[in-house]
């Protein structure tokens, strides 16, 4: 492997530039016959920062290629100057160049300027700058790599104050910074941190008047990734690293990590370039690192700075602390972890009070800023807490107001502002004292989730209010409308109407008085109350609507009861001197009356012709039309009525005169069943012979009169006859079988004559078997008087 890196020192540890060693580096990896499909990577960090690893042997195979490249170089020492190699199998062609670390103690106080000249040289020569940063350094004022990036940027520290320009000018080079050893902290609040102060350092430097405006996007591109800590999330680690050699691969490619890189120099030019740009650094004596005494003070106050926050982090009464309000609240939160906090913080000042003083200020307050940010989930918690719990009892107080029957808004207005309160008051015991954090956004959710919930009550109110009265008024109107269009008659609709305004004024003068509570304005409480007036009104469209469908139906019944029934409501008896065609016109004109009142919806006292118009067109078409010339030979053809809109119309013309064809096809049958038993009635009453033939019989058989008066024998036996042939009248019902006329009553009475005798001897001979049973009972107490009497006879007679 490292024939193929081939690794050089392109910078030793004096500062001198290896131009041998750069040719002789080009010439093994051929990267003059590149051209521009080459990249440039620099990597730079603080000491150790990525090679702490390096000396276990069995975490080789998972680290990125471009620091195995490096790796038997630099296993038993650290990095010394810059050191250069070849990625291998990496495309296109990357050139790695590993920086001595920043912060090492290898250099004197007098030469730690070579660091920030191999820093600066690293952002002039490369397309990527791979920045190790440890992720307790975010938001550090002196962390270990914000001094360099700082100085870096300042070029009025330069005898030429637009030196950076010239350096950088015109490339563009992407700051891949390296978070390491990531905490719980989401990489989305580390990242702005981070850029926030990349930016600061930016426009904190004085640029020349042409790039005073200059945005850091025009010289730099800004990436930002996080690897979790090796030692305790081994796995993890190999992932994230993994992934992030992924995105070396084709880096100068469109939407690579520099694919939008400027100013490339051509690889044959690669060294000579380097050369130069490294020379100008050289040359400007002026990039002095802080003091010794600084650097001394920010690493020591820093490393107190950390074992504070570590004890914090592992002090039992937070931990406690945080475990509880995961759950539930704590109480006297507020006061507990300020009290934690400030013997922290206590701490911290005691053990760093002889280092420098801005120093130790700005370490103290980044161990604050830390430990803020450690308890702001619990503090979070805390008030969500405070939150549902505030929200909870405005819920129970809310509903327990409206069940008193208090109005709906005063009722939510003032457990609103009650709940407001107590919020207030139980989140002034959770604020910690070393932060300047307040509820108002919590306090703000409350309010908000207040009014939806106040919100999602007043429209179930208004919901159900509104379904109530709707459901009133459908109790109070369907079954009364139904009622009167079946009774259909001239005041129908008139009574319809009087049914609908009474019922429609009680259900509105209710429900207006049931919205005052709510407080509504008049225009939404007129929309309602126009909606409910609506209603009734569509509960009686609808049901004109649904008994317009049925109305054949209800025309037949119609006709059926008035044609079949008299005026007394009892059945009619068809004994042929009923007047058959008066009544079907009389019953077909109350079924047309019927038709007509269910043709259109009449809620307007507006008149109409629409029942004269079907009684000329139905009732007598050919009187109609022979009395008025100007009718048409059709009125009914027509889909529309005169002054009827069709909104309002039930039945059309032509459907009046399909249903009419319909009702009389269907009741015609009932009428033909009326004569015909009208006619039979009449031939029944007809069986006597005429009186001339009485009288007739009368004369020639008064000599057979005078013999039966003359002889009670033949009278006797003819009026057995009479009881026989009554006997069988009646069983046969003679005079009901003639009805239907003299032939098929003597065909049927010759057919029953022989079992109706047979029936009435069997009756006969049943009768007399049953007498005789019944004798025998009566005649044993004669018997056993005759016993006696004769035995009483002899006994006199011994004696004599």
């Amino acid at each position: 492997m490292d024939k193929e890196c081939c690794s050089t020192h392109l910078i030793d540890g004096d500062g001198n530039y290896n131009v041998e060693g750069v040719d002789h580096f080009m010439k093994e990896v051929k990267l003059s016959d590149c051209g521009l499909s080459y990249a440039v990577v620099a990597i730079m960090g603080p000491q150790s920062s990525v090679w702490f690893v390096l000396d276990r042997e069995e975490y080789i195979d998972e680290l990125p290629v471009w620091i195995l490249t490096m790796f038997d170089s630099i296993r038993s020492q650290t990095t010394k100057g810059i050191w250069m190699a070849r990625c291998v199998g990496m495309e296109p062609c990357t050139v790695v160049m590993d920086l001595e670390g920043t912060d090492g103690r290898e250099r004197g106080e007098d030469d730690t300027a070579f660091e920030k000249q191999s820093s600066l040289f690293a952002l002039a020569v490369s397309d990527i700058v791979l920045i190790n940063m440890w992720c307790h350094d975010i938001g550090r004022e002196q962390a270990a790599n914000k001094p360099l990036l700082k100085t870096v940027f300042q070029a009025s520290y330069w005898p030429e104050s637009d030196v950076m320009m010239r350096l950088f000018s015109p490339r563009k080079t992407t700051l891949l910074f390296v978070i390491r050893d990531k905490t719980r902290t989401p990489l989305e609040n580390l990242e702005p941190v981070l850029r926030e102060d990349i930016q600061k350092i930016w426009d904190s430097v004085p640029k020349p008047e042409a790039h005073r405006e200059t945005p850091l996007s025009d010289f730099f591109n800004v990436e930002v990734v996080a690897l979790s800590s090796f030692e305790e999330k081994e796995e993890q680690f190999k992932e994230q690293v993994a992934s992030l050699r992924q995105r070396f691969y084709q880096s100068i490619a469109p939407g690579g990590l520099a694919g939008d890189r400027r100013g490339v120099v051509p690889a044959s030019g690669f060294s000579f370039s380097a050369q130069q740009i490294w020379k100008v650094i050289k040359e400007n004596k002026d990039l002095d690192l802080p003091a010794h005494k600084v650097m001394v003070a920010t690493v020591r106050c820093e490393e107190i700075a950390n074992e504070k926050f570590s004890s914090f982090s592992e002090n039992a009464e937070w931990r406690e602390l945080e475990e509880t309000v995961q759950t539930e609240p704590v109480r006297g939160f507020g006061k507990k972890l300020t009290s934690i906090m400030d013997v922290c913080l206590k701490e911290y000042d005691f053990e760093a009070t002889f280092f420098d003083e801005g120093v130790r200020t700005a370490k103290r307050k980044n161990l604050e800023d830390k430990l803020l940010l450690l308890v702001q989930p619990a503090y979070q918690s805390m008030l969500g807490h405070i939150r549902s719990g505030a929200l909870d009892k405005f819920k129970e107080a809310f509903d327990n107001a409206l069940n008193e029957g208090k109005g709906f808004s005063a009722a939510s207005r003032d457990c609103a502002k009650h709940c407001m309160s107590q919020f207030d008051e139980e989140a002034e015991g959770v604020h910690i004292e070393q932060s300047n954090w307040d509820s108002s956004k919590v306090r703000e959710k409350l309010g908000r989730d207040i009014e939806a919930h106040t919100e999602s009550v007043r429209t179930a109110k208004l919901s159900e209010l509104t379904s109530t009265y709707e459901t009133k008024l459908d109790e109070a109107l369907s079954a009364p409308v139904e009622a009167l269009l079946d009774g259909a008659s001239n005041d129908t609709w008139q009574a319809i109407r009087k049914l609908l305004q009474r019922e429609k004024e009680k259900a509105v003068s209710g429900f207006s008085g049931s919205l005052a509570g709510f407080e509504m304005d008049n225009g939404t409480k007129d929309k309602m109350v126009s909606k409910l007036e609506s209603h009734a009104r569509g509960i009686v469209e609808a049901k004109a609507k649904e008994e317009a469908g049925r109305v054949l139906i209800r025309m037949k019944d119609r006709f059926t009861t008035l044609f079949s029934h008299d005026a007394d409501s009892m059945p009619r008896v068809w004994t042929g001197k009923e007047d058959i065609r008066g009544i079907t016109k009389t019953a077909r004109s109350a079924s047309l009356k019927l038709l007509s009142i269910m043709s259109a919806i009449r809620l307007e006292d507006d008149a109409d012709n629409i029942e004269s118009l079907l009684s000329l067109a139905l009732m007598d078409p050919n009187a109609a039309a022979s009395g008025n010339k100007s009718i048409t030979a059709d009125p009914l053809a027509s889909s529309s009525w005169e002054k009827i809109p069709p909104t309002r119309t039930l039945l059309t013309p032509v459907q009046c005169k399909s249903l009419w064809r319909q009702f009389k096809s269907e009741t015609e049958y009932t009428v033909g069943q009326a004569i015909t038993a009208q006619e039979a009635n009449k031939r029944s009453n007809n069986w006597l012979p005429p009186p001339w033939a009485i009288c007739a019989l009368l004369v020639l058989g008064f000599n057979e009169f005078m013999t039966l008066l003359r002889n009670p024998l033949y009278l006797g036996v003819i009026f057995m006859i009479f009881l026989l042939l009554k006997a069988v009248w009646v069983q046969m019902d003679v005079s009901n079988e003639f009805r239907l006329g003299v032939l098929p009553g003597i065909i049927s009475v010759s057919t029953k004559f022989l079992p109706t005798i047979m029936n009435l001897v069997k009756k006969l001979a049943e009768e007399g078997t049953a007498g005789a049973a019944t004798n025998p009972n009566r005649n044993a107490p004669t018997q056993s008087n005759s016993s006696e009497v004769n035995s009483s006879g002899s006994e006199h007679n011994k004696s004599q």
